[in-house]
């Protein structure tokens, strides 16, 4: 597949897709090597980040998986455009909660209530019903917690690795699961 045409491929597919994708997809749905697609993404990423002609939009690579996403430029004319009005902002406990999950995880909501002081459970089940944690596993019958990939879309994230220094302040989970004692 040509160059160019590969490049239109990826970058059609990109437009439709309703989450990120694997280059490993891309390239076995255009029938081409996987480190072929890798550098048209790298390639297409860099030409959409050329500081001389700003665009609406950027390519990101999350969690091993690429999207076309709107540009941090314009994050304000987004938002005026298609946030306000139409999705409630994230409450003060719903977002000491997610940063909890964040931090900690896999984490449950057991734990989480003992670093916030106060019951999550409500809180929780908003933070998962707006597809930012999820269930990831289970710990002596209860369920455990994590962000999701969605959450680090909305943060701007590319992996957990990114989120900035912040667990050296919160309590170890054998301390608050009363092991640490």
């Amino acid at each position: 597949m040509a160059d160019t045409h590969l490049a239109g491929a990826i970058e059609a597919i990109l437009m439709v897709v309703d989450e990120p994708v694997a280059a490993a997809d891309l390239a076995t749905a255009l029938d081409v090597p996987t480190e072929q697609v890798i550098d048209t993404l790298h390639a297409l990423r860099d030409e959409y980040a050329n500081p001389d002609r700003p665009r609406g939009f950027e390519l990101r690579e999350v969690d091993e998986r690429w999207r076309i996403y709107s540009s941090r430029l314009y994050a304000d004319a987004v938002g005026a455009f298609v946030v306000d009005g139409q999705s409630a902002r994230l409450s003060q406990a719903a977002l000491e909660t997610l940063a909890v999950v964040a931090y900690r995880q896999p984490v449950t909501r057991g734990q989480v209530s003992q670093v916030r002081g106060v019951n999550v459970d409500s809180v929780m089940k908003t933070l998962a019903a707006r597809g930012l944690v999820t269930e990831v596993g289970e710990v002596a019958g209860a369920l455990q917690y994590g962000t999701t990939t969605e959450f680090l879309e909305r943060m701007g994230l590319g992996s957990l690795d990114e989120l900035p220094e912040l667990a050296p302040y919160l309590p170890d989970l054998a301390d608050i699961d009363g092991e640490g004692r």
